[in-house]
């Protein structure tokens, strides 16, 4: 990268004009948006994407999995590309900034980039990848880009079968053809991904940029405590084989466990069914669904046995039978150090503070994992708000994520 460079900046003004333009789309009337993957909303914002795209005299490339794309040429038509972007979808009444303001960010990357006429030595492209947000299958589109989507993921999605057979119909995608989405590997010079934190470490501690170290790996469980359906007025407490409270006294001892033994992993459990579920009916059966979280594998391994045990422990207690169903795990993604050290410089070019975290969310990038060097940057959440309404990040911080996006491009592109 040249000095000159250095002083380049994204046109601040265009890209709040994208973005508030983008955020007109799936409108809630609260301030939030609502695009879930192969919506009506989320065509729309497409098509958006896609006028932008041309009218920014870029070429526009879709491919079998949905996935939208801005594209920079360079000289060398056999070079690799610089893959920059996030997703358009949203989960259903969300916010305005998850995955927009990566894409919006990535392609104005572009237009500065083409229309200062700056060299380049790989392509880069501007990506909207397909269902990031698992409405459907869950980061479909970066996983088909790589190779990495399994057909079982087609076949049992976890947004329903029908659903997904729908949506890529409303898409005008053949679902025989989305494996052929892949890359080949030597095709891709890196991924960048710009995100809103979703959290509030950043904004705690005063911080412009936050530079990810790893996305979180996970662990998740279908789990049953089995009781014995009794009158819950003439049953006495001692005489019960109660579901619901062995459940319960697990739920509240896996809080516990996590912040006094594993202070940097997470849990929760985020859906219970009693059944027969009658206020008159002691419980029979309680079924739950568990995940974890930790940035660190040796962590999420043992995190993984020691809530096992637990649970056993608790349904021991209360005399229950406990029923375990393995729903999937995945290990963490290390980021690259490489793009990592990329994106301090930028910070110290642009004279913005940094860290270093882990993502405790999931994104695109770990499907890139292992494919090409990859790397993601955080910009401050207000009150840590994501996936709601109220979900803000100001626009200063936006246009700071944005810069660095950019130095880190030319540095990486040309």
């Amino acid at each position: 990268m040249t000095e000159s460079f250095s002083t380049l900046r994204v046109n601040a003004d265009r890209m709040h004009d994208s973005f508030i333009h983008l955020a007109s789309i799936g409108a809630t009337g609260d301030g939030g948006v609502s695009r879930v993957t192969f919506s009506e909303e989320h065509l729309a914002a497409r098509t958006w994407f896609r006028t932008e795209i041309e009218n920014a005299g870029l070429e526009f490339h879709m491919d079998s999995a949905g996935n939208h794309s801005a594209v920079l040429a360079c000289d060398d038509k056999n070079a690799p590309t610089l893959l920059l972007g996030s997703h358009l979808d949203s989960v259903p009444n969300g916010g305005r900034f998850d995955g927009a303001l990566g894409v919006v960010a990535a392609i104005e990357v572009l237009r500065t980039v083409k229309e200062n006429g700056i060299s380049l030595k790989t392509k880069l492209e501007a990506i909207d990848f397909t269902d990031e947000e698992g409405t459907l299958v869950g980061l479909l589109g970066s996983a088909a880009l790589v190779g990495r989507l399994h057909p079982e993921a087609l076949k049992n999605p976890r947004g329903g079968r029908q659903n997904l057979v729908e949506g890529m119909r409303r898409a005008g995608l053949p679902e025989e053809a989305i494996f052929e989405a892949a890359r080949p590997k030597n095709s891709l010079a890196g991924y960048l991904e710009l995100h809103i934190e979703q959290g509030k470490r950043l904004e705690r501690a005063g911080i412009n940029i936050g530079i990810v170290s790893a996305i979180v790996g996970y662990g998740s469980y279908h789990m049953s405590f089995i009781g014995r359906a009794d009158h819950a007025g003439s049953t006495t407490m001692e005489d019960r084989l109660d579901a619901g409270q062995g459940a319960g006294a697990f739920i509240l001892a896996v809080r516990e466990l996590v912040m006094q033994e594993f202070p940097s992993c997470v849990a929760n459990v985020g859906k219970v069914k009693f059944s027969p579920g009658a206020s008159n009916i002691v419980p029979a059966c309680a079924d739950l669904f568990l995940e974890f979280r930790s940035p660190d594998e040796t962590q999420l391994s043992g995190l993984d046995v020691a809530l096992m045990e637990l649970a056993g422990r608790k349904a021991e207690q209360f005399g229950l039978k406990l029923l375990v169903e393995p729903l999937g795990k995945h290990k963490p993604n290390l980021m690259s150090a490489n793009i990592q050290q990329a994106f301090q410089k930028s910070c110290n070019i642009l004279g913005l503070s940094s860290m270093g975290l882990a993502s405790g969310a999931i994104h695109d990038a770990q499907s890139l994992v292992n494919v090409c060097l990859v790397g993601m940057i955080f910009v401050p959440s207000v009150d840590g708000a994501s996936h709601a309404p109220r979900e803000y990040t100001k626009w200063e911080d936006c246009v700071n994520g944005a810069n660095v996006l950019l130095q880190t491009v030319l540095q990486l592109a040309t």
